[in-house]
């Protein structure tokens, strides 16, 4: 299927597949790998280190390297929420663009106090082009009725504009490329509190490695690039609580939180 791709369709063959690195130039054969008679000596040479050798993966870090370039120059040029949109729709850094159906962009009041964010769109987002249409959605939805917040007055949005393939989890490389268009969003709706929804997409915004376990029930901040800190809260993801009904107390205290600090600012 491959012998008739050019490198750079292949690469994008090899992300969309969720390959992200790859052993050298050529395949490690098992079963063809006979014992040698004697020990020979492990002293790398010329020829062995040009072997090893990874271009492939070296090649693949570039191309992240530029889509990530390219994305940040593009959103700083996006004045308006639309402009911004528009230009997502027709970025092509980034291969899960040629798996999804539909580019899932924020959605919402272009001027919100509360600001939603989850980490990807599912199967039903895929399909509708809105973030957080499913079962996960309408019980969103109904987290902010319940402290008196109708979702029409927020914006809600993904770290990732398309969908993984099989909802499997995003690359770090697609993480990192989709990232400015997440944060262009934050700057130009510039809300005054953010509600970041599961451990992922917390890890992504704010750049660390904790679990949600240990990010949840505390105000946090986030530093735009204009230099403006805008409190965060990190809590459970709805299509986590819809699994795991024990954590809905949880949750609940965090809208409380998140209410309460709307109405302080």
């Amino acid at each position: 299927m491959t012998e008739n791709m050019d490198t750079k369709q292949l690469l994008e063959w090899y992300i969309t597949a969720g390959v992200d690195v790859t052993c050298g130039e050529k395949p490690w054969e098992t079963l063809s790998v006979s014992v040698p008679a004697k020990v020979v000596s492990s002293a790398p040479t010329a020829s062995s280190s040009q072997e090893v050798s990874r271009p492939a993966t070296t090649e693949l870090a570039q191309a992240t390297v530029a889509a990530c370039q390219n994305a940040r120059q593009l959103s700083t040029k996006a004045d308006t929420l639309e402009a911004l949109k528009s230009l997502v729709e027709n970025f092509d850094g980034c291969a899960l663009r040629l798996t999804a159906n539909k580019t899932v962009f924020g959605y919402g009041k272009p001027t919100a106090d509360l600001l939603l964010i989850g980490e990807a769109p599912g199967a039903d987002e895929d399909r509708s082009g809105i973030p957080f249409v499913g079962r996960s959605g309408h019980l969103l939805d109904k987290m902010l009725s319940a402290i008196g917040v109708n979702r029409d007055d927020c914006f809600v949005t993904n770290v990732l504009p398309w969908r993984p393939p099989g909802n499997r989890t995003p690359t770090d490389g697609e993480v990192a490329v989709c990232l400015p268009f997440l944060k262009r969003q934050i700057e130009l709706v510039s809300p005054k509190v953010i509600l970041i929804l599961g451990g992922s997409a917390a890890n992504a915004l704010l750049d660390n490695e904790e679990p949600i376990s240990r990010l949840r029930g505390k105000w946090l901040e986030y530093k735009t690039s204009e230099g403006a800190m805008v409190p965060v809260l990190a809590s459970f993801h709805p299509a986590y609580l819809l699994r795991n009904s024990g954590q809905k107390a949880k949750a609940w205290a965090d809208m409380i939180r998140v209410k309460q600090k709307l109405c302080e600012n």
